[in-house]
């Protein structure tokens, strides 16, 4: 599953309009007119338009198959960016799973359906350079939207398409002849979403709500739940594609978050729905947690190597491959628990979640009544954490106060909407506290690898540049021990501050 990147700016355009001459638009560019073509083309959505308010699509053309659409990031100004999916299959009658496997969040464990259907009549014009290679499209769509035989609206739309060779300039040059011609401004709405009209321009199912000095705990606590699910659901592609570590990366965080905030919160909650929750967020917790140590390490491998002699390249590349090995097989395993109808449950029970949290009615109070309250669990237990270790604490001491100050961290975060600065100041500094002992931790962590990889290893030109690897991870443990008192200093000036 690899995509392609979409990037197109998007203009109405009316029925009178005539498409100006393309020819002239610099020295080096060609301009092809192809033959009209006639499009039939069906997309498939949830029963309440979920996919529309996602701003995904996902659709089937006769003689092209199947076309997954997610929005892969904000292209800034009129550019509008996604990320394409394409499968074959000429049987329109159901997406395959595949297709679907894109926009698996989203979608969960709802039906899917065809929603519209259009015939269109597509111009395009291609552009080239000297090369013969592309440097965009022009597109003149004239879409018909289908109910049954009759036609129940009609719209024309423009698109010009970019590719990695477009020089600069060209975009502006044509979209400036088509305006010049009568198109109209530039907008990124979605063919599909255009065709579905107001069902299909509602909010998607999770916001991040503003709040106010007189937000409930069912408010904020949906707020900060909405942030982490955004987060989870948004990441799902990319886990799924595998091509940045970022993705694993955030939705692990996210979950972290979830269980944090449910904690933070816990004792305003009906404990029948809360608790059950926090324990299926913490199983893919686990899952995602196993990934990305992978990740961490992996790549904690890789920077350790370009400190090494060139002499030992050989046992370094062969630590790092065993590595290498052990991260395919913990993704995969990831891979097949996101397959599950357990993950994409916990997803539907996320959403709702966010969206209405089952706050104990003589609870769902103003939070500002009781942020201390709120604030005190967390900062009862970082304090404790830190006062029961020596002045030697063992690398589990401080394991647990970097759990203790991540809590401390995302509590304040989630009341800094309604405490602002002093609470902002808390979690900065909680969080400084928790790279610190991340940093450690990573180090003891990967340093224990490389020890007991050492003592399995034949190869002696392997089992040498582990132990050489190895040191240096203890060596960056020891100086984020030199550091972390410093950093809970901060910690408790932010706490004394509020």
């Amino acid at each position: 599953m690899t995509p392609g990147d979409e990037r197109e700016v998007k203009l109405a355009a009316s029925a009178a309009f005539r498409m100006p001459s393309l020819d002239g638009l610099g020295d080096d560019v060609l301009t092809i007119p192809h033959d009209a073509e006639r499009l039939q083309t069906v997309y498939f959505d949830t029963p309440d338009f979920r996919l529309a308010r996602w701003g995904v699509s996902l659709r089937h053309r006769e003689g092209q198959g199947w076309t997954t659409k997610v929005p892969a990031e904000d292209g800034g100004g009129d550019l509008l960016i996604r990320a394409e999916f394409t499968f074959p299959g000429e049987d329109a009658a159901a997406p395959p799973d595949e297709a679907v496997d894109p926009i698996r969040a989203y979608v969960r464990t709802a039906s899917l359906r065809p929603v519209v259907r259009l015939r269109t009549i597509r111009r395009m014009f291609r552009l080239l350079d000297l090369d013969d290679r592309p440097l965009g499209d022009v597109v003149d769509d004239e879409v018909s939207v289908l109910s049954g035989r009759r036609i129940a609206a009609r719209f024309r739309e423009l698109e010009v398409e970019i590719t990695d060779d477009t020089p600069d300039g060209l975009l502006d040059e044509v979209v400036g002849r088509l305006q010049a011609a009568g198109a109209g401004d530039p907008d990124p709405t979605p063919k599909y979403e255009r065709a579905v009209g107001p069902l299909g321009s509602q909010p998607p199912e999770v916001e991040v709500s503003p709040l106010t000095p007189a937000s409930t705990v069912s408010q904020v606590l949906g707020r900060a739940l909405a942030v982490s699910v955004l987060h989870l659901l948004r990441n799902d592609v990319v886990m799924r594609l595998d091509a940045d570590v970022e993705g694993v990366h955030q939705a692990r965080v996210a979950t972290r978050r979830l269980r944090s905030d449910l904690r933070t919160f816990r004792s305003s909650l009906d404990p029948e729905w809360v608790e059950p929750l926090r324990e299926e967020v913490r199983w893919l917790g686990t899952v995602l947690g196993e990934a990305r140590d992978a990740d961490v390490l992996l790549a904690r491998l890789r920077g350790r190597a370009e400190m090494t002699p060139a002499t030992e390249a050989p046992g370094v590349a062969e630590v790092i491959e065993a590595q290498q090995q052990r991260r395919k097989e913990a993704h995969g395993a990831l891979l097949e628990s996101i397959g599950t109808e357990r993950y994409v449950v916990l997803l539907d029970r996320l959403v709702e979640a966010a969206r209405h949290p089952i706050v104990l009615a003589d609870r769902d109070v103003p939070v500002k009544g009781i942020v201390d309250e709120l604030l005190e669990g967390p900062w009862r237990h970082l304090r404790g954490a830190v006062k029961g270790v020596d002045t030697q604490p063992s690398d589990e001491d401080l394991h647990i106060v970097r759990i203790r100050a991540k809590r401390m961290r995302y509590a304040a975060d989630a009341v800094s909407p309604i405490l602002g600065k002093p609470a902002r100041r808390l979690a900065e500094t909680a969080a400084r506290l928790q790279a610190t002992l991340g940093e450690h931790n990573d180090a003891v962590v990967a340093a224990s690898w490389l020890r007991t990889y050492a003592a399995s290893r034949r190869s002696g030109d392997a089992a040498f540049a582990a132990g050489m690897l190895a040191g240096m991870e203890r060596a960056a443990a020891i100086e984020a021990r030199r550091r972390w008192r410093k950093a809970w200093k901060g910690v408790v000036a932010a706490r004394e501050g509020m």
